[in-house]
């Protein structure tokens, strides 16, 4: 057995290549359609009958007034990128110690109100109160069903497809900045007015990715879908390129980086494509569909393409140059500078 006693993991998501290590002690399953593995955000299990069963499950832990339809949003997103229309979810809820049962109730109301807008059932959970927690987390699973055919895996890329990005970088993580740390930005010089509408992101265009992914299925030539996530859109890039085992070509030109994105980042000295990026969908896609896929969803661009080659992210406009990376999201290294976490109340 390996020893860990000199890695010291931090937040955030496992290092890839200790998750790979995991993963690949896991035994074979031949009704798992699509297992586990870097880059991979749900299952597709065979029920027979042409019929497939996408599972999901993600947690949010960056605590915000906005809990409960976050879990919901970041699950849905994951069924929805395997081509399946998500039905049902079951929540985990962890409350804090003496947390007061309105608490429960707004992330009940959360929860309930983010499935109705999605249509999709509350089917279970659990709900309890949890030793050790300074503020409440959610574990969630989501459930879909598509038909065989009409499944999306990352696995079926080819090289020359294209690869493009809908509305922009990083609407999750800017409206988290603008809402958790105001102080810090104002000291920092960012005007109120950028603050105000990056806090409004989480609201309009939200971080909801299932109607793009559904209307890019249904326009059809689409081999892939992935939303980029904590580690911002460089780590979704690298996930696919690991995932489909291709190198992805991308131009940092082409990416559409939000005003409020850009101004955010330059004044704490951030980089966009390390911040957590939810609200963003990346499409892979054969080259000829790419038309077709700009009319169902008129918000995506081309960034990139899919060539022969082991799974790397290079930028094209700088020769063989790789994305840079980033060991832990944007947001988690800027918190860890305050000494605080998301959510967490501040002076203001």
């Amino acid at each position: 057995m390996p020893c860990y006693t000199r890695l010291a993991l931090k937040a955030g998501k496992l290092p890839a290549e200790l998750l790979a290590r995991l993963l690949a002690r896991l035994p074979g399953d031949s009704r798992l359609l699509l297992g586990p593995g870097i880059g991979r955000d749900a299952a597709a299990i065979d029920l027979g009958a042409g019929r497939v069963l996408v599972a999901a499950a993600d947690p949010v832990t960056f605590a915000t007034e906005e809990i409960g339809a976050y879990a919901v949003h970041v699950n849905a997103n994951d069924v929805a990128c395997l081509g399946a229309r998500p039905a049902w979810f079951l929540p985990t809820v962890l409350l804090p110690e003496d947390a007061a049962p309105e608490l429960a109730e707004t992330i009940f109301e959360q929860i309930q109100a983010a499935c109705a807008e999605l249509e999709i059932g509350l089917a279970g959970g659990h709900t309890e109160v949890t030793i050790g927690l300074d503020r409440p987390i959610i574990a969630g699973a989501m459930l879909g069903e598509t038909a065989a055919e009409r499944l999306v895996r990352p696995d079926r890329c080819r090289p020359g497809d294209h690869v493009l990005l809908t509305r922009g970088i990083a609407i999750e993580g800017t409206a988290l900045l603008a809402r958790d740390a105001p102080a810090a930005l104002r000291e920092r010089g960012v005007p109120e007015a950028t603050i105000a509408a990056a806090a409004r992101l989480l609201a309009e265009p939200g971080i909801s990715v299932v109607g793009h992914a559904l209307a890019a299925c249904e326009a059809g030539g689409v081999h892939a879908l992935h939303d980029p996530t904590e580690g911002g859109l460089a780590t979704a890039l690298r996930e696919l390129a690991i995932a489909s085992g291709l190198q992805v070509r991308v131009r940092p030109q082409d990416v559409t980086i939000l005003p409020e994105t850009g101004a955010i980042c330059a004044a704490l000295a951030l980089d966009p494509l390390g911040l957590l990026a939810s609200g963003a969908l990346l499409i892979a896609a054969d080259a000829g569909a790419c038309e077709a896929l700009r009319n169902a969803v008129p918000e995506a661009a081309c960034i990139g393409e899919l060539a022969r080659g082991e799974g790397a992210v290079i930028m094209d406009t700088r020769g063989e140059e790789a994305l840079p990376s980033f060991e832990r999201d944007e947001l988690a290294r800027f918190f860890d500078t305050l000494g605080s976490q998301p959510g967490a109340p501040q002076a203001d």
